[in-house]
């Protein structure tokens, strides 16, 4: 049987600040921009949760969407929504940029749901700046 993808969407508003311990605050300002501001900024996230696998013969469904979104709201969602990033310890060392956060996202669910039925990870953060994070690569 074809395996098909099924691609769901969750929000959460969160906020950071682009800084990096390991540099100078001259070098993080030049670095971030205005990303840099002490008083941080914030963004309404878009989590693009994708998952691929064999239908179903009885539902005709890839995934049970209950059970997915009851697995992000509660890893991801509850997690960072209404939150500063940079509190979280996730982000203690490193950059809360969204390359990280998608990463990190990714590590947070990948072992919630069953083996290799996530397949990708996208994060919207801006009208311009979508991250993605697809499935890693099988080491041989």
């Amino acid at each position: 049987m074809d395996e098909v993808s099924l691609t769901r969407r969750y929000h959460f508003a969160a906020s950071h600040r682009l800084h990096s311990t390991y540099l100078s605050a001259e070098q993080n300002r030049l670095l971030f921009g205005k990303c840099n501001n002490p008083n941080g900024h914030g963004h309404n996230y878009v989590v693009l949760v994708t998952v691929t696998g064999n239908l179903d013969p009885e539902s005709g469904r890839v995934a049970e969407l209950e059970a997915l979104d009851l697995i992000v709201n509660e890893a991801v969602v509850a997690r960072f929504d209404h939150k500063d990033l940079n509190h979280d310890p996730a982000f203690t060392d490193r950059v809360t940029t969204g390359e990280n956060l998608v990463q990190f996202i990714w590590d947070l669910l990948v072992d919630q749901i069953p083996a290799g039925r996530l397949t990708k990870i996208g994060l919207v953060e801006t009208r311009d700046n979508y991250f993605e994070y697809p499935m890693p690569a099988l080491k041989t």
